[in-house]
């Protein structure tokens, strides 16, 4: 299946992906623990196929901001957790990988659809905190035992999601590297325009692309913002490009640690609305183009209309 999203890209066509799915599935009542996997799994296939049906032709699995540390993080440390914490939590993240790909699959399947299917990552700290990213041969080791799931579960590539740091993002791609799967690397923007840790959007996209990745993203900021990053990529890569972005504002609980999707305010932010945003990106060059947090599947919808079926604009 890659090789066809390989081929696409090559001739110039724009690839549509999914759109939010932690942000949507709180937004339809599914109380968000666990990523829904097990408790709410099939809220969680409705949605991808909801995608599919929408346009997408490709899924990402619901795996953002997914790794040990989200409960280790909450205990002194490892013997703690072993000591006073529920049982099998140094394996659920594990668990819950493989079981995101058995859903993205489960969806796929009964759709009757070709849709490619990218094993997310993301920073092993806050996609929001560039500060606590941890050292390099830590974060190597981390994303590699997430990266070696994706790989036996045959995921079709990896996305590595709101990358907020070079260094992190350089060991996330070398992990997925090593085990042969084909990596595109999408970084969070800051309000400055270049990466949330304030290292130049230029660097960290050049260094993507001597690292290996297949294609290179900005997300996780609102529409505008990537707009203005997709002008300047189309200047210093020869790699395929893209964005998706935010709508709305984030409004995490004051209780809740680790990464909790749900944004608020998206009302202005209509699909028709991101749709001409976007369609802008792509005739910037742009041939990756999806949606971050607080979009729906109409939002998909509407960037499909836009695009067209082959990827061309129809504008």
């Amino acid at each position: 299946m890659y090789e066809t999203i390989r081929s696409r890209l090559n001739s110039g066509q724009a690839l549509l992906l999914d759109g939010a799915l932690g942000t949507e599935l709180v937004r339809r009542g599914v109380r968000w623990r666990k990523h829904g996997l097990l408790t709410d799994s099939d809220a969680v296939e409705a949605l991808h196929r909801d995608y599919l049906i929408a346009g997408a032709v490709i899924l990402r699995t619901d795996t953002f901001q997914l790794n040990p540390r989200i409960y280790l993080n909450v205990f002194r440390n490892r013997s703690h957790m072993a000591h006073i914490g529920a049982p099998g939590l140094a394996e659920l993240t594990f668990t819950l990988l493989r079981k995101s790909v058995e859903v993205a699959k489960r969806a796929r399947a009964k759709a009757n659809n070709h849709a490619a299917i990218a094993g997310v990552l993301s920073p092993l700290e806050h996609c929001y905190r560039p500060d606590l990213v941890p050292p390099p041969e830590q974060a190597r080791c981390e994303h590699e035992e997430i990266a070696r799931v994706f790989a036996e579960e045959k995921v079709d590539f990896l996305l590595l999601e709101s990358m907020n740091t070079i260094s992190e993002a350089k060991e996330a791609l070398a992990a997925g590297r090593s085990f042969g799967l084909p990596v595109w690397v999408s970084f969070v923007l800051g309000p400055e325009g270049e990466l949330l840790s304030r290292e130049p959007l230029n660097r960290g996209v050049v260094e993507m692309e001597q690292g290996g990745a297949d294609a290179v993203l900005v997300n996780c900021a609102p529409p505008e913002d990537i707009g203005k990053a997709i002008l300047r990529m189309r200047k210093f890569t020869k790699l395929p490009f893209g964005g998706f972005a935010h709508i709305g504002r984030f409004s995490p609980p004051s209780w809740k640690f680790e990464f909790f999707p749900q944004f608020i305010e998206t009302e202005s932010w209509s699909p028709e609305r991101y749709a001409a945003e976007a369609l802008r990106w792509r005739d910037a060059g742009a041939t990756i183009i999806g949606g971050c947090c607080g979009t729906r599947p109409e939002h998909t919808a509407a960037l499909r209309a836009v695009l067209g079926t082959d990827g061309r604009s129809k504008a």
